[in-house]
């Protein structure tokens, strides 16, 4: 039986139907209810909610408004996002689902945690879309600043990450030690060595 979401996109043939089973395989239903859940208390009764299932989460977020909604709501004074604008134009949705990509990476969501634009409104990958927003939680659970609303439990602490940030100097230090390990070539020559597959000359 075919899934209706997918039913204006055409058969995916071979390799990249492959692909997409695997990619919805890793996509969690019960991950998604506690994101749901996790959501709403962060936002409100306002944003409603979606209707259960992979394509309701995805139509829920799609135009961006309810993302943008929850990454302001985890900061305290200035929001990151100035204007949450609701349209039907695909340009649009897809320009505010950026800015809270934007917003979510300056609020320490790392690359490789990031979905892209397309994941999600294309349903390419919406277990990426859950692997942000898990990331999401659990930053504003570590920061513990106030702004995070719901289960503490609903989400893993991330490890505080132990910046370590040299100096210049301290930096070019580093590289003569890299240098002095590997020994040094300065001054070497090629005489007396012989050009590769040649007999040596050898003179009596």
């Amino acid at each position: 039986m075919q899934n209706p979401g997918m039913a204006n996109k055409g058969p995916s043939y071979g390799l990249s139907r492959e692909v997409q089973g695997k990619i919805d395989r890793k996509y969690d239903p019960e991950l998604e209810e506690r994101l749901v859940q996790w959501i709403v208390a962060q936002c409100g009764a306002g944003v409603g909610r979606p209707e259960p299932g992979k394509l309701g989460f995805q139509t829920w977020l799609k135009d961006g408004c309810v993302l943008s909604e929850l990454i302001n709501t985890l900061h305290n004074g200035e929001k990151p996002i100035k204007k949450i604008q609701s349209s039907g134009m695909a340009f649009k949705q897809m320009e505010q689902v950026s800015q809270f990509l934007n917003a979510a990476e300056a609020y320490g969501v790392t690359k490789t945690d990031m979905f892209q634009t397309v994941d999600l409104w294309e349903g390419k990958d919406l277990a990426a879309v859950q692997r942000t927003l898990v990331a999401l939680g659990s930053i504003a659970v570590t920061k513990n600043d106030g702004t995070y609303s719901g289960d503490p439990n609903w989400f893993f602490k991330k490890a505080q990450e132990n910046r370590r940030d040299f100096s210049d100097d301290q930096m070019k230090e580093g590289k003569n030690v890299i240098g002095l390990q590997m020994g040094s070539n300065k001054g070497a020559t090629q005489s007396g060595m012989t050009g590769y597959g040649r007999p040596r000359q050898i003179m009596s």
